[in-house]
């Protein structure tokens, strides 16, 4: 299968991003676990979200690598579960503008999505 553009584009830019945060809170940086603990997110939840973005990173990557779509919806939905959760957060807490981020990503995952059950 041959992936379009737009969906090439946007499945790259999350693997990336979520790969790359969800390093940072399984590794248990305190600059990547500071903006969860001012929503009122436990840390042991915050590595969990962690754990669920680098699997959804890697399975994205390796979805485009074998070009294989099942892989990439895996991540896709799972970003999309985690970044719900997030905005959860954000809004129990009252700083919805400190969500915006996880909107757009969230957004961005919903695009993706679109585009890979249309294509």
């Amino acid at each position: 299968m041959t992936f379009t553009l737009p969906l090439l584009i946007i499945t790259i830019v999350l693997a990336l991003v979520s790969s790359l945060s969800g390093i940072a809170k399984v590794s248990g940086n305190a600059r990547a676990l500071a903006a969860p603990r001012a929503v009122g997110s436990p840390d042991g939840l915050s590595r969990l979200a962690g754990m669920l973005e680098l699997l959804a990173g890697i399975s994205m990557v390796l979805g485009l690598v074998f070009d294989f779509l099942d892989l990439i919806v895996w991540g896709l939905v799972t970003i999309w579960i985690v970044m719900l959760g997030a905005l959860f957060f954000h809004f129990r807490s009252g700083k919805i503008k400190s969500g915006f981020p996880a909107f757009v990503i969230l957004t961005l995952a919903t695009i993706a999505l679109t585009l890979a059950m249309a294509g």
